[in-house]
């Protein structure tokens, strides 16, 4: 078998497009970066196509200022019989005063599809360190409070009768 790839990390310059009307990074345009690098890290370990199940625990930390070289440290932390949960951190690095500040982090919930879009069943993670394995434990407990949040929140759910919309 060969070695699992768990991690993956890119850097984009946040350009002027990006911003939103005080001129830093808007939280969409990072949204957007943030689901690629998901998906990149999730298609790359399982060799799979992916899709975006969910995302949760979005931090936005601190602001992104245009011209800053943003990097995104992305990990499977945990995975199930088809999903995996990749974890994200993005630092932004000032290029002028080198200073480093980590700016964001969040989970994205990735599922293995097959061509009709079907979930497909993956390699269970290797775990080789105590770190990955603090990272899966914490990352198991995630997706029980996603699926009794689920369910709590499908037991609230009120359906809008079509006649408002």
């Amino acid at each position: 078998m060969s070695k699992q790839e768990k991690s993956l990390t890119m850097t984009v310059l946040m350009t002027p497009e990006m911003a939103n009307f005080s001129g830093h990074v808007h939280g969409g345009s990072l949204l957007k970066i943030l689901d690629q690098v998901a998906y990149a890290c999730a298609a790359k370990y399982c060799k799979e196509y992916v899709v975006t199940m969910s995302l949760d625990q979005v931090f936005f930390k601190q602001k992104v200022k245009v011209g800053e070289l943003v990097t995104f440290f992305a990990n499977v932390n945990f995975v199930g019989r088809s999903s995996m949960e990749v974890g994200i951190k993005v630092v932004a690095e000032d290029l002028r005063s080198h200073e480093k500040r980590h700016t964001t982090s969040c989970y994205f919930t990735m599922v293995a599809v097959d061509d009709e879009g079907k979930s497909i069943e993956i390699a269970p993670l290797n775990i080789t360190s105590e770190l990955e394995k603090k990272l899966f434990e914490a990352g198991a407990f995630r997706q029980k409070m996603r699926k009794e949040n689920l369910k709590k929140s499908a037991e609230h759910h009120i359906d809008i009768p079509k006649d408002i919309l």
